[in-house]
């Protein structure tokens, strides 16, 4: 029997894709969570074998967590599961020590083989996004680049984010006009939706 976590914010979601997996006669869902903070007290409690993490949750997101788990319970195969199917994300994944990325438009079928692939060890990623990262390469931001970015996407000013960050105004400046070239961008909005669009973020 493989035994699997869920992690996704969406109740709605989340029951479905343990519907589809309660189907299967050698899964069991052993648990289910809304938030990436919650990830590896419940992987602790109920041992899975497999979890399936969702990217965007409340805390900390399911590429943070990923790492974490992978951390905490070494023996715990980490799938990421979202609606984003974005190049960053699955480097991202993959640096976090995820063995397999999908997408949550991708059949039910398939969702289910990746567990079972993913359990047997293998790494299983989507093979649309798998081509379109190669094409589009790795982030070329900064950690502290990305930091900046996440912290004026709300349209802080640059106090605001020398602040969140504890960096000088003048770093953070230099550090949001690097992330501007670097995306190819004019402004530092259109530098944070880029940078979200590529899963940068």
């Amino acid at each position: 029997m493989i035994r699997v976590l869920l992690a996704d914010d969406q109740a709605m979601v989340r029951g479905a894709l343990a519907t589809v997996l309660g189907l299967e006669s050698d899964i069991e869902v052993v648990g289910q969570v809304g938030s990436g903070d919650e990830v590896v007290a419940a992987a602790r409690e109920t041992k899975p074998d497999v979890a399936l993490l969702d990217v965007q949750m409340p805390g900390k997101d399911g590429l943070e967590a990923a790492a974490d788990l992978r951390a905490a319970l070494p023996s715990c195969r980490v799938i990421i599961c979202t609606t984003f199917g974005r190049p960053g994300y699955l480097a991202r994944a993959m640096a976090a020590g995820a063995a397999g990325f999908v997408v949550k438009d991708a059949p039910p079928e398939q969702l289910v083989e990746a567990v079972r692939r993913v359990h047997s060890g293998l790494r299983v990623v989507d093979p649309a996004l798998a081509a379109e990262s190669l094409a589009t390469g790795a982030s070329p931001l900064t950690a502290r680049e990305r930091d900046v970015l996440r912290e004026a996407k709300d349209g802080s000013t640059v106090a605001d984010v020398a602040r969140a960050v504890h960096l000088s105004e003048g770093t953070v400046r230099n550090h949001l006009s690097a992330a501007i070239g670097k995306t190819g961008a004019r402004t530092r909005a259109e530098a944070v939706r880029v940078a979200e669009e590529r899963g940068w973020l």
